[in-house]
């Protein structure tokens, strides 16, 4: 279950990848600076909330909205930066979520210091179940629950809400779009925000079961990308199914054979690109 743990923590982080990709079709790098981010802040939030006095067993709620709560960085990083280069070449574009990883590494490290920072002592608050013989942290399967539910909710939001079908037309078509009156800057606003809040409450949700640690976005990094060219640019589903495989690849190489950790997942994405170069997924809209 570890496995499924840590893929439902890289879907939250991939999803947010795909969306911004599939509407604003930018390659965001800054996606595992935003979950470092996420887990820093959680880890404050958590910790001003045990030190007022807040009872442990309601670490959770302090954590979660403190995830979606610094997602909001998104809008000042789309506004200020990142709407000067839409209409550039995308070297520009992934040059720039370059320099913005740069940055929010060396701000990480300017307000939470060098020191990993964790919640561990409470990682066990709610217990422990047996599933399939194995002792699971009850935690873990309430992020797998809340990973699901955020799943469902987001293809509720593209099918079922007007902004989804906003979102959908503005994905397909900009110019057409745009000139049926489409507020493209605000959808762009509303988009890049909601990815980014994906990937922080990831790296909040993620932080009881382990320590942040300003780096921990770049070893992020790596494994969306390769959720993404297994599941497919810009696919949600393939974002789903990636981080599924993914993530259990890793869970049984690390107990095999550690080792082999990374390199079984790069055999994978190797074996992608040479056949299927779209992904599994890959053509399907965001």
């Amino acid at each position: 279950m570890s496995g499924v743990f840590h893929a439902a923590i890289l879907f939250l982080v991939a999803a947010g990848l795909q969306v911004v990709f599939g509407v604003q079709k930018i390659f965001n790098l800054a996606c595992g600076s935003f979950y470092a981010l996420g887990a820093y802040v959680g880890v404050s939030a958590v910790q001003a909330f045990t030190a007022a006095g807040g009872p442990p067993w309601l670490f959770v709620l302090p954590l979660a909205a403190a995830g979606l709560g610094v997602g909001a960085v998104g809008v000042i990083v789309e506004r200020g930066l990142l709407r000067f280069v839409y209409d550039r070449d995308e070297t520009f574009q992934l040059l720039l979520t370059f320099a913005v990883v740069l940055m929010m590494e060396d701000a990480l490290r300017l307000t939470w210091g060098t020191a990993p920072r964790s919640t561990s002592a409470l990682y066990l608050t709610y217990g422990q179940v047996r599933l399939l013989g194995a002792a699971v942290p009850v935690y873990n399967l309430i992020v797998i629950g809340a990973s699901l539910a955020i799943a469902l909710g987001i293809g509720w939001l593209l099918t079922r809400t007007v902004f989804g079908r906003i979102i959908r037309a503005t994905a397909d078509n900009r110019e057409m779009a745009e000139a049926l009156g489409v507020d493209i800057g605000r959808v762009y606003a509303r988009v890049f925000t909601l990815g980014t809040a994906l990937g922080t409450l990831g790296g909040a949700l993620v932080i009881p079961a382990t320590a942040a640690m300003s780096e921990m976005g770049i070893e992020l990094i790596v494994e969306a990308f390769a959720v993404v060219v297994i599941g497919g640019l810009g696919s949600m589903r393939g974002a789903f199914v990636g981080a599924l495989v993914v993530g259990i690849l890793r869970s049984v190489a690390i107990s095999v054979y550690p080792e082999l950790e990374m390199l079984v997942i790069y055999l994978i994405v190797i074996a992608v690109l040479v056949l299927r170069p779209r992904g599994l997924f890959g053509g399907a809209a965001a």
